[in-house]
């Protein structure tokens, strides 16, 4: 009887001392979760006491690397043999297994020691070891991944800043930057040497700090009334610059950013005396003017997005029939593919889809061997090069768009596609689907790849004050299309550009013009840093030469007395 007693309550001591451990690591692992972290606790013979299970959404260990008694060495090589902190080590050269071990068995052993490694594209990682004084070791492991993508962000926020302020500060005229308390953001040195102030002395102050009451109040009337209503602001002014010469300076104002994050962009040029009105004048939704005329401002309205959008417009010029005309759709997005291809239905076309560019080649391939001729490819611009090339490859004319237009401006793209190849081929019902120049945009001499909301206005003012005519894309895709569609005499192609970028649309309107016989267009790189290896991409895709940024008019110039034709001059306006 004794010895059963004996027995039971030893089991019962047992029981209870292995469920006080499983209450421990439970509460452990509890800490762990409220802390976001990762905790390995080893004992002076560097053997594990407790591994907290969060360890495994570091590495892809087996969960028996966790236990007690494991040691460190062996829990350090399970790891290295995951392969997961190898896929950067060339950062740092490689090394062996046993050199790797080594290296971090002596980390663990120093008092204090801290590091951060990268374990993915967008994934890092920040180990945190501690060495007590009775031999006990700690390492906490956390994820820092959305640090330090905040940190690069903030990195590349203030270079692009220092390139904003460069840019700015070498522009020829003046230019200043409020927000929407009509405080100065942002001045150039233009601005500053015209109104004799140091950038200190205008930026954080308003007009009335720095202007008569009379100016003051002219500029909060026109700026209030642009960032209220998106109109652009422009006036003409007679002026008496220092050096005695009696000018006209011409104003314009931009409303750019988001709603509740908008800014006024202001610029200044100085024109001829006798120079001729500006067409803005023509188009103004109201002027007001002073008894003499030495004063005066329009404001222009300038369309927005939901009025380049309204459907009914684009419904409008939809011809009545597209029955037989075969169109495939090439998107991953599922809502802009149900959209597109309910519309596509409804105006009569024979349509469908595929969601990549494998499947795309499939469906081409089999289409092409079944004798189907397919009229026009709807290219998500999200997809890969390798859509457009198999467009070229099978012959087919395309489309790029971004989801937005696929799932809402499919009409009207189509549409005009359309009804512009109908007019240049007389309307017959086997008219190739090539996109034409039309008779009211011929003559496009520059065509601007930039995606910057202040760099457009730099190239606007300057290319408007030399006189060509020209238009701004923001968007690889969109440079494609406006060059297929007008044909310039030049593009000036940013690199970086959201969509395709700069390397990849210069690439594209070269194999389009070797692909239909077309004259070859100068395409000029514009660069934002003289690096060789960008400057040798530019060759490669099939530029003709590159110029840096800022630009300025001198350089353009040069750049068009180099590229463009006699056919191509300035068109100046008659004073």
């Amino acid at each position: 009887m004794s010895a059963g007693f004996e027995k039971a309550d030893t089991s019962s001591e047992t029981d209870g001392t292995l469920a006080g451990a499983d209450l421990q690591t439970a509460l452990f692992d509890a800490v762990c979760d409220s802390l976001s972290a990762a905790f390995i606790i080893y004992d002076k013979n560097d053997h594990l006491i407790f591994a907290s299970r969060q360890i495994l959404e570091f590495f892809p260990l087996p969960s028996e690397m966790l236990k007690p008694g494991i040691r460190l060495r062996d829990f350090l090589g399970a790891i290295y043999d995951t392969g997961v902190r190898q896929q950067y080590i060339r950062q740092s050269g490689s090394l062996s297994r046993e050199d790797w071990l080594s290296q971090k068995i002596a980390s663990h052993w120093r008092e204090r020691y801290e590091s951060v490694e990268r374990h993915g594209a967008d994934s890092w990682v920040r180990f945190v070891k501690r060495r007590l004084p009775g031999g006990y070791g700690v390492t906490v492991v956390s994820d820092i991944s959305e640090d330090k993508k905040r940190e690069e962000q903030w990195r590349s926020d203030m270079e692009r800043v220092q390139l904003t302020e460069d840019i700015l500060d070498n522009l020829p005229f003046p230019l200043f930057v409020k927000d929407r308390n009509l405080t100065y953001v942002a001045v150039n040195l233009a601005f500053c040497e015209k109104y004799q102030r140091s950038a200190d002395e205008v930026l954080g102050r308003k007009s009335g700090d720095l202007f008569s009451p009379e100016i003051a109040k002219r500029f909060e009337e026109s700026d209030r009334h642009v960032l209220e209503t998106g109109e652009m602001s422009i006036s003409r002014q007679r002026q008496i610059s220092r050096d005695g010469i009696e000018r006209d300076i011409v104003s314009r104002k931009h409303r750019i950013g988001k709603p509740g994050r908008y800014f006024l962009v202001s610029t200044m040029q100085d024109l001829p005396r006798d120079g001729a009105d500006l067409e803005e004048f023509d188009r103004a939704s109201a002027i007001t003017a002073s008894t003499n005329q030495s004063y005066r401002r329009a404001y222009v309205p300038v369309p927005s997005a939901v009025e380049r959008r309204e459907p009914a417009a684009m419904e409008a010029i939809v011809p009545e029939n597209f029955s037989g005309r075969k169109i495939l759709v090439v998107t991953a997005d599922l809502a802009a593919e149900t959209a597109a291809l309910r519309t596509l239905t409804k105006y009569g076309f024979e349509s469908c889809s595929v969601r990549g560019e494998d499947e795309e080649e499939r469906f081409l391939e089999i289409a092409t061997s079944s004798g189907i001729s397919l009229d026009l490819l709807i290219i998500d611009n999200q997809m890969g090069m390798r859509c457009l090339e198999l467009s070229e490859q099978y012959g087919i004319p395309a489309l790029v768009m971004d989801g937005f237009q696929i799932a809402n401006e499919l009409t009207f793209q189509i549409a005009r596609h359309f009804n512009r190849n109908s007019r240049n081929s007389g309307g017959g019902a086997d008219a190739d689907w090539e996109i034409s120049t039309s008779d009211d945009t011929a003559g496009l001499q520059v065509l601007v790849a930039e995606d910057n909301d202040i760099n457009q206005i730099v190239f606007s003012q300057i290319l408007e004050g030399l006189g060509y005519r020209h238009m701004i894309a923001a968007t690889g895709d969109e440079v494609v299309r406006l060059w297929a569609e007008h044909r310039p005499g030049v593009v000036l192609m940013d690199i970086s550009l959201p969509g395709f970028n700069g390397f990849e649309a210069a690439r594209l309107i070269r194999q389009m013009e070797e692909a239909g016989g077309a004259a070859r267009t100068p395409i000029i790189g514009v660069l934002t840093q003289a690096f060789e290896r960008d400057r040798a991409e530019c060759a490669k895709s099939g530029m003709d030469d590159v110029i840096m940024k800022p630009v300025s008019p001198d350089m353009l110039e040069t750049i068009f007395q180099k590229f463009l034709t006699e056919g191509a001059a300035p068109v100046r306006a008659n004073g």
